[in-house]
C-alpha cells in the first residue's frame, strides 16, 4: 500500500492542529488539511464527493464533537458527528480501498474497574458523549476492515481549549481552587498521539498491518487535582488547590471515576516508548511560555 497523499479533517482541533505542525517534518507524504469549511461532520451525506475529489491514500479523521455535557442536550449532532459521520468516512475509504484512522476515546468505558482498559474490554459508557463515540468505532470497523481506532484520555496541547491552559488563566486569576481529586486516568500531550498517529502511517506505508483498536495516552496515571498540583508547580503559581469529590461538581454528563487505559498494544506494536505525562506537560508548557 504506498500512501502519498493523507486527508485530515478537524485541523483545527487539538490534534489536527498537531499534525500540521508536523506535517514538515514528513516531507513523502502529500497532506491535505480540512477544517470544518471544508469538511463538515455534521454533513456525513456530502463525505463521498468531497473525499472523491481530494482523493487520498489514507484518512486520518482527528474531528469530533467533545462537549460532553452539552451532547446530553444536542443528542442528534454529537450522534452525527461522532457517529454516523465516522461510520461513512469509513465506508468511503473502504470503497476507495485505503486506510481510515479515526480517534475515540476513555468515555466508552463504564469508569468501576481497578486495572488498566485494554483495547478488548467491553465498552459501557455512562454518558451520551461516550455513546456516540461507542457507537462510532463499531460503525467504522463495520463499513472497513482497515480501520485503525486510537483511543486516548485527557487530551492537552498548546493549542485549542483543554484543562492545562484553563488552569494556568484560573490559577492566575483566583486565590483558590476546588478540583476533583476522585477520577483517576492518564493525560494525553496531543504532539505526542500526533507523533505515534504518524508512526502508525509510516508503518502502513511500508506495508505492515495495523488494524483494530488501540490506547493512546502518555505514561503514569493521576487524578484532576494531581494533574492540577504539576501544572501549578511548573509555573510556579500560588493558587491554593484543594482536593473535592465529583459530588461537589455536579455536571449534566456522569463522568467515568476510573479511566485508565493500557497502552501496551501500541506500544508493543508501533515500537515506541510513550513518554511520562509529567515530561509531556512541560514540554507543553515550554510551547505556550514561548
Amino acid at each position: 500500500m504506498q500512501i502519498k497523499k493523507v486527508l485530515v479533517t478537524g485541523a483545527n482541533g487539538q490534534l489536527g492542529w498537531e499534525l500540521t505542525q508536523l506535517a514538515s517534518l514528513y516531507p513523502n507524504f502529500e497532506f491535505v488539511f480540512a477544517d470544518r469549511q471544508k469538511l463538515d461532520l455534521s454533513q456525513p451525506e456530502q463525505f463521498e464527493k468531497i473525499i472523491n475529489s481530494i482523493a487520498p491514500d489514507c484518512i486520518i479523521n482527528t474531528a469530533a464533537y467533545t462537549a460532553v455535557d452539552k451532547a446530553e442536550v444536542e443528542k442528534e449532532l454529537a450522534n452525527t458527528v461522532n457517529a454516523l459521520a465516522v461510520g461513512e468516512m469509513a465506508r468511503v475509504s473502504d470503497k476507495l480501498n485505503i486506510p481510515f484512522i479515526t480517534f475515540s476515546t476513555d468515555y466508552v468505558f463504564g469508569g468501576n474497574a481497578t486495572s488498566a482498559y485494554l483495547p478488548n474490554t467491553l465498552v459501557e459508557p455512562v454518558n451520551f458523549y461516550g455513546e456516540t463515540k461507542a457507537a462510532g468505532e463499531q460503525l467504522a470497523l463495520d463499513a472497513n476492515k482497515a480501520t485503525i481506532i486510537i483511543r486516548t484520555s485527557w487530551v492537552f496541547s498548546s493549542h485549542g481549549n483543554n484543562f492545562v491552559k484553563t488552569m494556568l488563566r484560573l490559577m492566575k486569576e483566583k486565590e483558590s481552587l476546588n478540583i476533583v481529586g476522585d477520577q483517576k486516568g492518564r493525560p494525553t500531550y496531543a504532539r505526542d498521539l500526533a507523533i505515534a498517529t504518524m508512526k502508525v502511517v509510516e508503518l502502513l506505508n511500508a506495508g505492515h498491518s495495523i488494524k483494530g483498536i488501540y490506547h493512546y495516552a502518555n505514561n503514569g496515571e493521576t487524578t484532576w487535582f494531581g494533574f492540577a498540583e504539576q501544572i501549578k508547580k511548573i509555573a510556579e503559581l500560588n493558587c491554593i488547590l484543594t482536593s473535592v469529590t465529583t459530588d461537589k461538581f455536579p455536571t449534566p454528563a456522569k463522568r467515568p471515576a476510573y479511566s485508565v487505559l493500557d497502552t501496551q498494544k501500541i506500544e508493543n506494536d508501533l515500537s515506541i516508548q510513550i513518554p511520562k505525562w509529567e515530561d509531556a506537560l512541560l514540554e507543553c508548557y515550554h510551547k505556550l511560555k514561548a
